[in-house]
C-alpha cells in the first residue's frame, strides 16, 4: 500500500499513532510544495487533512489535490464541530469529514470505508476480536484503541490464542505451538506470560483469556456461537 499524506507537519500524535496500529504507512506535509517533494512514484493512497489548526493551508491543499490531472482521492477531512458549518460550501474538496477530537474506532471505520468506496488502497493484515487488534505486518497490538506494550512472546502467545478464539489448549501445546519443540522450559512459562497479558489487557478485558480447571487455557468465544 502506498503511504497517506497527512497534514499538517508534524503530525498530530495520537494520528499517528492511529495509523500506526492501524498498520496505514503515512507521510506528512505541511503544505502544498512539500506534498509534491513527498509524493511516491506511485502517487498517494489518499489523504487525511486536519482543518481545524490551520484551515487555510488545510483548504488550499485540499483545493490543489481536486485540480490535479487525476484528482487525488479519497480525503479525509478532520475538522472540529465550529467548523461543520462551513462544510457545505467545500464539499468538493473531501470524501469524508470526522470530528477532532476523534475516537481511532471511527477513524479506522471511515478509512475502510473510503478505500473500499474508492476501490483504492490494501486493508493490512489484521487479527481483530471485539476490541483487541493485532497488527501482523508491524506487530503491534491495541485493545479498545488503547496500544499495548508486549514483549516477542507476549504477542505471538496472544496471537496464537487471538486466530483461535473458543478453542482449549493445554499448556503443552501451547509450548510447542508458540515457543517451538525446541523450547525446554516448563508449563510454568504459559502461566507467566498469560498473568503478563492479563495484567496488560486490563480488568476490564482479562476474561478475554479464560482458565479451564485442570485444562488450559481459551480465548473468548467461538466465531460460531450464539
Amino acid at each position: 500500500m502506498e503511504p497517506l499524506l497527512l497534514f499538517p507537519d508534524p503530525a498530530p500524535p495520537e494520528l499517528a499513532q492511529a495509523l500506526d496500529l492501524g498498520g496505514y504507512p503515512w507521510k506528512s506535509a505541511g503544505s502544498v510544495e512539500a506534498a509534491g517533494r513527498l509524493e511516491p512514484d506511485d502517487g498517494w493512497a489518499g489523504a487525511i487533512v486536519v482543518a481545524d489548526t490551520d484551515p487555510d493551508g488545510a483548504f488550499t491543499l485540499c483545493r490543489t489535490l481536486r485540480r490535479r490531472d487525476v484528482p487525488l482521492e479519497p480525503v479525509l477531512l478532520l475538522v472540529s464541530g465550529a467548523q461543520l458549518s462551513d462544510l457545505e460550501l467545500r464539499d468538493d474538496l473531501f470524501d469524508d469529514f470526522c470530528l477532532a477530537p476523534f475516537h481511532p474506532r471511527e477513524l479506522e471505520a471511515r478509512l475502510k470505508h473510503l478505500f473500499w468506496r474508492t476501490g483504492t488502497g490494501t486493508r493490512p493484515e489484521l487479527v481483530e476480536y471485539g476490541p483487541l487488534v493485532l497488527n501482523l505486518e508491524t506487530y503491534q497490538a491495541a485493545i479498545g484503541g488503547r496500544p499495548l506494550d508486549l514483549t516477542y512472546m507476549e504477542y505471538e502467545l496472544l496471537k496464537f490464542l487471538a486466530t483461535n478464539p473458543g478453542k482449549v489448549f493445554t499448556r503443552e501445546i501451547l509450548l510447542s505451538r508458540v515457543w517451538g519443540y525446541e523450547y525446554y522450559g516448563g508449563a510454568r512459562t504459559v502461566d507467566v506470560h498469560i498473568r503478563r497479558l492479563r495484567a496488560k489487557l486490563g480488568e476490564e478485558h482479562a476474561n478475554l483469556i479464560q482458565t479451564v480447571r485442570s485444562v488450559g487455557y481459551k480465548f473468548g468465544q467461538p466465531r460460531w456461537s450464539i
